[in-house]
């Protein structure tokens, strides 16, 4: 897929400008083409959660990484990065995410996973297609896809509490709306399923 998605960054920005790589968790559909980015990306640095950085990327990437620590902020020209550690959330424990401060973003991984051909943005709940691949996950070999841990609901209260306005998603589309109620909303399911 890298070609693929490197042609449509071109729309965006050259690849050669990238200076920052994120993910939020080690995954190969997160992160499985970070040594290919970092070949088009001359001046580009890998970045995690410490712990991320210190069990995977380190030993993964062709590039010395950065660890971001809980809270801290990445100043990336106008934009204000900050580093949330959500072990377990929404699976490995070395995952985390980010929010952009500025325009109250919140990368949110695989939080809200919806499957199928959908737009890439949206102001409808995206609540039940989350459901729906949860639900679809309960057997079969991505059992426990987001497994509910003790402190599941707190980091998605945490979450809620940065009240973002955006919330993008690695599998489905971005939602533009009220985030602080979508996370409350998915704390429920979670929980539930």
């Amino acid at each position: 897929m890298f070609p693929f998605v490197q042609e449509a960054m071109r729309q965006i920005i050259q690849p050669s400008q990238l200076r920052w790589i994120g993910f939020s968790h080690f995954e190969a559909d997160e992160c499985g083409s970070v040594n290919e980015w970092l070949q088009v990306a001359p001046s580009a640095q890998v970045l995690g959660t410490e712990a991320a950085v210190r069990v995977n990327i380190a030993d993964f990437a062709s590039r010395t990484p950065r660890a971001l620590t809980k809270d801290e902020v990445l100043q990336a020209g106008k934009h204000r990065f900050r580093m949330i550690p959500t072990t377990h959330l929404p699976h490995g424990w070395e995952a985390g995410m980010l929010f952009e401060e500025i325009s109250q973003t919140l990368f949110c991984s695989d939080l809200f996973h919806q499957n199928g051909d959908i737009e890439p943005v949206t102001h409808a709940s995206v609540i039940e297609r989350a459901r729906e691949v949860l639900l679809a996950n309960q057997t079969g070999p991505l059992r426990d896809y987001m497994p509910y841990t003790i402190k599941t609901e707190h980091y998605l209260h945490d979450l809620a509490l940065l009240k973002p306005k955006v919330l993008t998603t690695q599998h489905g589309s971005t939602f533009v709306g009220h985030g602080t109620q979508a996370l409350d909303e998915l704390a429920l399911i979670i929980k539930e399923v």
